[in-house]
């Protein structure tokens, strides 16, 4: 059987030493060096988010090489899934799966693709519950059945004052409008 030749990219240089590490221990794989890049049949990038930079990488990497792309990301916004597309993305997986690396890279050298908005919808819905500590699943719980704060503090044995810190850690770095988004959102993740 033939190696698949892949190329790794990464956020962050601890990422791209795993990232690498992983791929090299796989023997149905070849890592590149980033010196051969172009070389590749598939390039696998890691970040947590997909930001400008990663934009830019994934922008350079699909104008220097034809080879499809499995992206590894904690959070992708649904908007950028044509732009993912232009840049030669065939798939997008969560940083916890690990496990289906592999074949996600084997699929993409073999040009088999799912389409990149259901691959980005599960994402998020994967990375929803994750996202959510037992206090703040707790808090939502609570709020979704209606109880305002001072009835959530002491269901829970908290201070009100922890209640609202909760709310609010949890409404900004989930980027929620309010509280009744937040109890929508983890509706829709499933978690309450």
């Amino acid at each position: 059987m033939d190696q698949v030749r892949v190329a790794a990219w990464a956020s962050d240089p601890i990422a791209l030493t795993g990232l690498t590490n992983h791929l090299k221990s796989r023997p149905e794989l070849l890592v590149l060096p980033r010196a051969r890049r172009a070389e590749a049949a598939v390039l696998v990038f890691a970040a947590g988010q997909v930001d400008r930079e990663v934009i830019a990488a994934l922008r350079a990497a699909s104008a220097e090489s034809p080879a499809a792309i499995v992206l590894v990301a904690g959070h992708v916004d649904p908007g950028h899934v044509a732009l993912l597309a232009e840049c030669h993305v065939s798939a997008v997986l969560p940083r916890t799966a690990l496990d289906r690396l592999t074949g996600s890279v084997l699929a993409a050298a073999r040009g088999r693709t799912t389409p990149l908005r259901d691959q980005v919808e599960a994402l998020a819905n994967e990375g929803a519950s994750a996202a959510l500590t037992p206090r703040e699943v707790d808090v939502l719980r609570l709020m979704a059945e209606g109880w305002d704060t001072a009835e959530i503090a002491g269901k829970l044995c908290y201070s009100e004052r922890t209640v609202k810190n909760v709310i609010y850690a949890m409404t900004n770095r989930l980027n929620l409008r309010n509280r009744p988004h937040a109890v929508a959102y983890a509706v829709r993740a499933g978690v309450i």
